[in-house]
Protein backbone atom coordinates (compact mmCIF):
# COMPACT_ATOMS: atom_id res chain seq x y z
CA UNK A 1 0.00 0.00 0.00
CA UNK A 2 2.76 2.28 1.29
CA UNK A 3 4.85 1.66 -2.56
CA UNK A 4 1.24 2.62 -4.39
CA UNK A 5 1.30 5.70 -2.63
CA UNK A 6 4.96 7.23 -3.28
CA UNK A 7 4.40 5.83 -6.67
CA UNK A 8 1.65 7.91 -6.91
CA UNK A 9 2.79 11.02 -4.66
CA UNK A 10 6.02 10.84 -6.94
CA UNK A 11 3.57 11.16 -10.09
CA UNK A 12 2.29 14.27 -8.73
CA UNK A 13 5.72 15.57 -8.22
CA UNK A 14 6.22 15.46 -11.70
CA UNK A 15 2.97 16.76 -12.66
CA UNK A 16 3.90 19.51 -10.48
CA UNK A 17 7.18 20.08 -11.97
CA UNK A 18 5.38 20.22 -15.48
CA UNK A 19 3.10 22.64 -14.15
CA UNK A 20 5.81 25.25 -12.71
CA UNK A 21 7.59 24.86 -16.31
CA UNK A 22 4.73 25.71 -17.79
CA UNK A 23 4.75 29.13 -15.45
CA UNK A 24 8.14 29.83 -16.58
CA UNK A 25 7.57 29.97 -19.74
CA UNK A 26 4.31 31.82 -19.42
CA UNK A 27 6.10 34.08 -17.76
CA UNK A 28 9.15 34.42 -20.23
CA UNK A 29 7.30 34.11 -22.97
CA UNK A 30 5.07 37.45 -21.84
CA UNK A 31 8.45 39.36 -20.39
CA UNK A 32 10.26 38.96 -24.17
CA UNK A 33 6.78 39.80 -26.18
CA UNK A 34 7.00 43.19 -24.01
CA UNK A 35 10.72 43.70 -24.53
CA UNK A 36 11.25 42.70 -27.91
CA UNK A 37 7.40 43.72 -28.98
CA UNK A 38 6.63 40.18 -30.89
CA UNK A 39 2.91 39.33 -30.50
CA UNK A 40 4.24 35.53 -31.55
CA UNK A 41 5.58 35.13 -28.25
CA UNK A 42 2.63 37.31 -26.98
CA UNK A 43 0.84 34.20 -28.23
CA UNK A 44 2.57 31.59 -26.59
CA UNK A 45 2.31 33.04 -23.30
CA UNK A 46 -1.58 32.81 -23.65
CA UNK A 47 -1.28 29.62 -25.06
CA UNK A 48 0.64 28.47 -21.94
CA UNK A 49 -1.92 29.85 -19.71
CA UNK A 50 -4.50 27.28 -21.42
CA UNK A 51 -2.18 24.39 -20.66
CA UNK A 52 -1.84 25.47 -16.80
CA UNK A 53 -5.75 25.58 -16.38
CA UNK A 54 -5.53 22.01 -18.24
CA UNK A 55 -2.80 20.92 -15.68
CA UNK A 56 -4.27 22.48 -12.55
CA UNK A 57 -7.53 20.10 -13.20
CA UNK A 58 -4.87 17.20 -13.81
CA UNK A 59 -3.75 17.77 -10.49
CA UNK A 60 -6.51 18.39 -8.91
CA UNK A 61 -8.09 15.13 -9.42
CA UNK A 62 -4.99 13.55 -9.17
CA UNK A 63 -5.07 14.78 -5.23
CA UNK A 64 -8.59 14.03 -4.68
CA UNK A 65 -7.86 10.45 -5.67
CA UNK A 66 -4.87 10.55 -3.65
CA UNK A 67 -6.72 12.01 -0.50
CA UNK A 68 -10.03 9.48 -1.01
CA UNK A 69 -7.87 6.21 -1.94
CA UNK A 70 -5.02 5.91 0.53
CA UNK A 71 -6.13 7.66 3.25
CA UNK A 72 -3.17 9.58 3.98
CA UNK A 73 -1.99 10.88 7.30
CA UNK A 74 0.30 13.57 8.85
CA UNK A 75 2.31 14.91 7.14
CA UNK A 76 1.23 12.86 3.93
CA UNK A 77 -2.11 14.43 4.76
CA UNK A 78 -0.28 18.01 4.62
CA UNK A 79 1.69 17.49 1.42
CA UNK A 80 -1.17 16.71 -0.69
CA UNK A 81 -3.44 19.23 1.06
CA UNK A 82 -0.52 21.98 0.57
CA UNK A 83 -0.58 21.06 -3.26
CA UNK A 84 -4.36 22.00 -3.76
CA UNK A 85 -3.27 25.41 -2.55
CA UNK A 86 -0.20 25.77 -4.77
CA UNK A 87 -2.10 24.76 -8.08
CA UNK A 88 -4.72 27.63 -7.28
CA UNK A 89 -1.36 30.00 -6.91
CA UNK A 90 0.20 28.61 -9.69
CA UNK A 91 -2.58 29.23 -12.12
CA UNK A 92 -3.16 32.84 -10.78
CA UNK A 93 0.82 33.06 -11.81
CA UNK A 94 -0.55 31.54 -15.65
CA UNK A 95 -3.50 34.13 -15.56
CA UNK A 96 -1.15 37.33 -15.04
CA UNK A 97 1.45 36.51 -17.25
CA UNK A 98 -1.47 35.88 -20.28
CA UNK A 99 -2.97 39.49 -18.63
CA UNK A 100 1.12 40.79 -19.27
CA UNK A 101 0.89 39.11 -23.09
CA UNK A 102 -2.20 40.83 -23.65
CA UNK A 103 -1.05 44.28 -23.02
CA UNK A 104 1.61 43.71 -25.19
CA UNK A 105 -0.02 45.42 -28.31
CA UNK A 106 -0.69 48.69 -26.42
CA UNK A 107 2.71 49.22 -24.33
CA UNK A 108 6.47 49.94 -25.19
CA UNK A 109 8.82 49.81 -23.01
CA UNK A 110 11.74 52.64 -22.84
CA UNK A 111 14.67 52.72 -19.93
CA UNK A 112 12.55 51.04 -17.68
CA UNK A 113 13.25 47.82 -19.39
CA UNK A 114 16.42 46.93 -17.20
CA UNK A 115 13.75 46.87 -14.03
CA UNK A 116 10.41 44.41 -15.98
CA UNK A 117 13.46 42.50 -17.33
CA UNK A 118 14.70 42.21 -13.50
CA UNK A 119 11.70 41.59 -12.18
CA UNK A 120 10.87 38.73 -15.06
CA UNK A 121 14.04 36.72 -14.21
CA UNK A 122 13.01 36.98 -10.65
CA UNK A 123 9.66 35.98 -10.97
CA UNK A 124 10.78 32.96 -12.96
CA UNK A 125 13.20 32.19 -10.42
CA UNK A 126 11.00 32.41 -7.63
CA UNK A 127 8.29 29.76 -9.44
CA UNK A 128 11.10 27.27 -10.24
CA UNK A 129 12.52 27.43 -6.73
CA UNK A 130 8.90 27.38 -5.19
CA UNK A 131 8.25 24.44 -6.80
CA UNK A 132 11.58 22.60 -6.61
CA UNK A 133 11.37 22.89 -2.81
CA UNK A 134 8.15 21.09 -2.87
CA UNK A 135 9.36 17.98 -4.84
CA UNK A 136 12.45 17.95 -2.72
CA UNK A 137 11.11 18.73 0.71
CA UNK A 138 13.72 21.59 1.13
CA UNK A 139 12.64 23.69 3.95
CA UNK A 140 15.72 26.45 3.08
CA UNK A 141 14.69 26.91 -0.48
CA UNK A 142 11.44 27.46 0.46
CA UNK A 143 11.79 29.93 3.03
CA UNK A 144 14.88 31.69 0.20
CA UNK A 145 11.85 32.01 -2.40
CA UNK A 146 9.91 33.93 0.42
CA UNK A 147 12.85 36.29 1.10
CA UNK A 148 13.47 36.78 -2.54
CA UNK A 149 9.85 38.54 -2.65
CA UNK A 150 11.69 41.85 -1.10
CA UNK A 151 13.73 41.81 -4.01
CA UNK A 152 10.75 41.80 -6.25
CA UNK A 153 8.85 44.34 -3.98
CA UNK A 154 12.01 46.57 -4.51
CA UNK A 155 12.31 46.32 -8.17
CA UNK A 156 8.56 47.37 -8.32
CA UNK A 157 9.11 50.23 -6.23
CA UNK A 158 12.01 51.31 -8.40
CA UNK A 159 9.65 50.99 -11.58
CA UNK A 160 6.60 52.94 -9.94
CA UNK A 161 9.59 55.45 -9.10
CA UNK A 162 10.56 55.99 -12.51
CA UNK A 163 7.22 55.97 -14.16
CA UNK A 164 6.23 58.54 -11.84
CA UNK A 165 9.40 60.59 -12.81
CA UNK A 166 8.69 60.24 -16.59
CA UNK A 167 4.70 61.23 -16.26
CA UNK A 168 5.61 64.11 -14.84
CA UNK A 169 8.13 64.90 -17.51
CA UNK A 170 5.87 63.99 -19.93
CA UNK A 171 2.06 63.80 -19.09
CA UNK A 172 1.35 63.12 -22.69
CA UNK A 173 2.30 59.71 -22.40
CA UNK A 174 0.61 59.11 -19.18
CA UNK A 175 -1.78 56.67 -20.33
CA UNK A 176 1.43 54.58 -21.38
CA UNK A 177 3.47 54.73 -18.58
CA UNK A 178 0.00 53.60 -16.49
CA UNK A 179 -0.25 50.42 -18.58
CA UNK A 180 3.98 50.11 -17.84
CA UNK A 181 3.21 50.35 -14.28
CA UNK A 182 0.01 48.00 -14.92
CA UNK A 183 2.75 45.43 -16.21
CA UNK A 184 4.76 45.96 -13.17
CA UNK A 185 2.29 45.32 -11.11
CA UNK A 186 1.47 42.25 -12.60
CA UNK A 187 5.24 41.26 -11.87
CA UNK A 188 4.99 41.75 -8.52
CA UNK A 189 1.94 39.85 -7.79
CA UNK A 190 3.52 36.73 -9.98
CA UNK A 191 6.35 37.17 -6.92
CA UNK A 192 3.63 37.14 -4.70
CA UNK A 193 1.88 33.82 -5.95
CA UNK A 194 5.38 32.06 -5.70
CA UNK A 195 5.94 33.29 -1.94
CA UNK A 196 2.20 31.71 -1.20
CA UNK A 197 3.81 28.41 -2.65
CA UNK A 198 6.83 28.56 -0.63
CA UNK A 199 5.13 29.19 2.23
CA UNK A 200 2.88 26.28 1.66
CA UNK A 201 5.53 23.98 1.18
CA UNK A 202 6.65 25.25 4.70
CA UNK A 203 3.24 24.06 6.05
CA UNK A 204 3.69 20.62 4.23
CA UNK A 205 7.09 20.01 6.08
CA UNK A 206 6.82 22.05 9.47
CA UNK A 207 2.67 22.08 10.09
CA UNK A 208 2.60 25.40 10.58
CA UNK A 209 1.89 28.11 7.79
CA UNK A 210 3.66 31.77 8.17
CA UNK A 211 2.05 34.13 9.72
CA UNK A 212 0.84 36.89 8.29
CA UNK A 213 2.53 36.66 5.28
CA UNK A 214 0.43 35.21 2.75
CA UNK A 215 0.12 37.97 0.57
CA UNK A 216 -2.41 37.74 -2.36
CA UNK A 217 -5.47 35.10 -2.49
CA UNK A 218 -6.21 32.60 -5.21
Amino acid sequence: MRDKFNEQLEKLHIELIQMGALCEDAISAAAEALLKQEPGLAERAVEAEKKIDQKEREVEAMCLRLLLEQQPVARDLREISAALKMISDLERIGDQAADIAELVPYVRSGDEAGYIGDMARTACRMVTDSVDSFVRRDLTLARAVCAADDEMDSLFSSVKSELVTLIAADPGKGELYLDLLMVAKYFERLGDHATNVGEWVEYSLTGAHPQGNHKVRP
